[in-house]
């Protein structure tokens, strides 16, 4: 299954970031309880994927680079892992025994694609800025 641990903290990441102007690697692993070498492997690929964005020196740290409105559970997943699919016989360069003699994907292999594409579909609907408004009502409830 493609939703990782790391998949996974880069939300807490992000979280973290939400409305803070800049925060440091330490910042974040104290308000979300990831380990240091965790947040900078996902930060950098965060960074890469230009929805963070970093800065050096003694007033260094990150902030993000997208609205929180423009970042989606998709996009942070496929910044994580780009070659992200709930089964590995998805992947083109995956040679399986039982595709159909058209060259194309057998019966259970097309319900897989079409539920991952309905996955990708609801994973891309909603901002996280909605997503963590809504957590922030479930709280105070």
């Amino acid at each position: 299954m493609f939703i990782t641990r790391e998949c996974d903290y880069a939300v807490r990441v992000i979280r973290a970031l939400a409305g803070e102007e800049r925060l440091s690697v330490s910042e974040i692993c104290e308000k979300e309880d990831i380990t240091a070498p965790f947040a900078y492997k996902i930060l950098k690929k965060l960074q890469k994927a230009k929805i963070v964005c970093g800065y050096r020196g003694v007033h260094g740290g990150y902030a993000l680079d997208k609205s929180l409105e423009e970042i989606t559970l998709l996009g942070i997943y496929q910044a994580i892992d780009p070659n992200m699919l709930i089964v590995e016989c998805l992947d083109p360069a995956y040679s399986c025994s039982r595709h159909s003699a058209k060259g194309g994907l057998c019966k259970v292999h097309q319900e897989l694609y079409k539920i991952q594409e309905q996955l990708w579909k609801l994973l891309s609907e909603k901002s996280l800025k909605e997503i963590l408004d809504g957590e922030e009502e479930t709280e105070t409830d």
